[in-house]
């Protein structure tokens, strides 16, 4: 106890409050610091909470059911350079274009009755896409011509073994059978060599309308470090097909690079209407109407002198210029500067005419 007649100032600290302790001081300034931070008392058991996997999915943008929809998060942030295909609205048309054709090149070439559908057509980034191809599986190479650029026809080993059991006669109605771990043989590349050289053909005719391009087949790889045609940071957009026969088949997946169609972007990005590919011929007709229905001033030229700037200031009236024609030359008809027409000058009913006896249509006169 301390002495009633020592002053306040003087009673040491620990004498203040003799009957609390140091952990429970602790304690009662954690709740002092929790009230002042406006937390209540009970978050304190809560500051090494571990998060669960769909918070930790839902910070990161990677839920399951979004890949086409918003992506949110981190992830949102690292594929915010992709341009989305839905910019390039006639990429669905050409593809869908394809689908068809493909069905009926396919059918003939397995006389089988094969049915191809369009799953998706997505935006990634081509070292993504290289590291996400299950293998085994072949990686064709294609080159297109008149675009100075390559892109990637991939198949899956559910479609290869497939169409080497069709084509080599297997049985209807039994799956195809799958060997793995070996790899493919040489008929087994030769045969999905000529497929593609029939899915390539219907490829071009699907852009034929759109730009004429002549997809090539370049080479087939079955390591994707070899089939590298881009940077992996670029961006691509992959466009994965089903081909269906009876109870056979797989999946086939095209990659084009941004950089391979950036020749023919400007015309991606236009909206064309159906398969007329933005042609529209009411428009054409009254375009062609109004064209034909235009004045057009046409000039009869005689002959044509050069003259010093002297020779024109003295000029007056009544002065002669002499030509260098005669009564029958020919007579030039011209629209501007270029020249449409030579011509005889004569008189008809009153009034000067000329007798058309030649068309032609030279380049403008400079």
């Amino acid at each position: 106890m301390a002495d009633p007649e020592t002053p306040a100032s003087e009673v040491p600290a620990e004498d203040v409050n003799p009957g609390a302790s140091a952990p429970a001081e602790e304690a009662g300034g954690d709740d002092d610091m929790f009230a002042a931070m406006g937390m209540a008392p009970e978050m304190e058991g809560q500051e090494n909470r571990v998060l669960n996997q769909d918070e930790i999915d839902s910070l990161l943008g990677f839920d399951e059911g979004e890949d086409d929809g918003p992506r949110s998060g981190i992830k949102a942030i690292i594929n915010s350079a992709l341009v989305s295909y839905e910019r390039l609205p006639m990429l669905e048309v050409v593809f869908d274009r394809l689908v068809r054709m493909m069905s009926t090149s396919l059918r003939n070439f397995t006389s089988d009755n094969v049915e191809v559908t369009l799953d998706n057509i997505t935006s990634i980034r081509f070292g993504d896409y290289l590291n996400s191809i299950p293998l085994p599986a072949m990686i064709n190479v294609i080159k297109a011509e008149e675009w100075e650029n390559y892109c990637l026809v991939t198949v899956d080993s559910a479609l290869i073994y497939s169409v080497v059991d069709v084509l080599l006669g297997g049985r209807r109605g039994t799956a195809a059978l799958r060997i793995e771990g070996r790899p493919y043989t040489t008929i087994e590349r030769n045969l999905v060599e000529r497929m593609m050289h029939v899915v390539l053909a219907d490829l071009s005719a699907a852009f034929d309308p759109l730009s004429p391009v002549t997809f090539r087949f370049d080479r087939l790889e079955v390591n994707p470090r070899f089939a590298t045609i881009a940077r992996p940071a670029n961006a691509a957009i992959m466009a994965r097909f089903r081909i269906d026969m009876e109870d056979r088949g797989g999946r086939l997946e095209l990659v084009l690079p941004y950089a391979t169609i950036e020749p023919v972007r400007e015309l991606l990005l236009q909206m064309f209407m159906g398969e007329k590919f933005g042609r529209d011929a009411i428009w054409e007709s009254h375009l062609a109407q109004a064209v034909w229905d235009t004045d057009v001033e046409v000039e009869a030229v005689l002959d044509e002198k050069m003259m010093s700037l002297n020779e024109v200031v003295n000029l007056k009236v009544g002065s002669q210029i002499m030509l260098n024609v005669g009564p029958n030359a020919p007579i030039d008809l011209r629209c501007g500067e270029l020249s449409l027409m030579t011509g005889k000058m004569g008189h008809k009913s009153g009034k000067i005419a000329i007798q058309i006896e030649d068309t032609k249509l030279d380049k403008p006169r400079r």
